[in-house]
């Protein structure tokens, strides 16, 4: 999603209310980070300043609060009542935590979840459009490199290519 700014000389200029790209940073002593000025702004379109996070693909997965009652209601509205799905919203949402920007731009990345993803000092946030994740650097370099070589497999280029990229 796309929204209008403001005009400067008849050009309109229009931001972003997404998550997109990446960047590298460190983790504090106390298992803070910086969130990137980009991602605050999309934050701040929130009613309330700060992310649900919780554990999946081997990462902290980070939503405003407005996704994450969507999911919620998505999760609760499945007819599915199956032993996966329950298995899903007991690990997903079960581990879920509030985390609040400070003064600072900072958010605590809870101990179970740095424990869970393996977040040591180096991490890289990665915007995903509705949300953002936060991943180890040497697990993202891993999966960046799991998908290249994928990118190798026909099927996987053809799904892909409906995307028409």
């Amino acid at each position: 999603m796309w929204r209008k700014v403001g005009e400067s000389g008849g050009t309109v200029k229009l931001k972003t209310i997404m998550f997109r790209g990446n960047s590298f940073h460190n983790l504090d002593d106390k298992g803070r980070i910086i969130v990137p000025a980009r991602f605050r702004e999309v934050l701040n379109q929130s009613s309330i300043d700060g992310i649900m996070a919780s554990k999946m693909d081997g990462a902290v997965v980070c939503y405003n609060f407005e996704q994450w009652h969507k999911i919620e209601n998505r999760i609760l509205s499945l007819a599915v009542k199956s032993e996966n799905m329950r298995r899903f919203r007991r690990i997903f949402i079960g581990g879920a935590f509030e985390c609040l920007l400070d003064k600072q731009g900072r958010i605590l990345i809870p101990p179970a979840l740095r424990e869970h993803t393996h977040l040591a000092k180096e991490i890289v946030l990665v915007g995903v459009l509705d949300h953002f994740e936060i991943w180890s650097r040497k697990n993202w370099i891993e999966e960046d490199a799991k998908l290249q070589k994928d990118l190798k497999d026909e099927e996987i280029r053809n799904e892909i290519a409906v995307l028409g990229l």
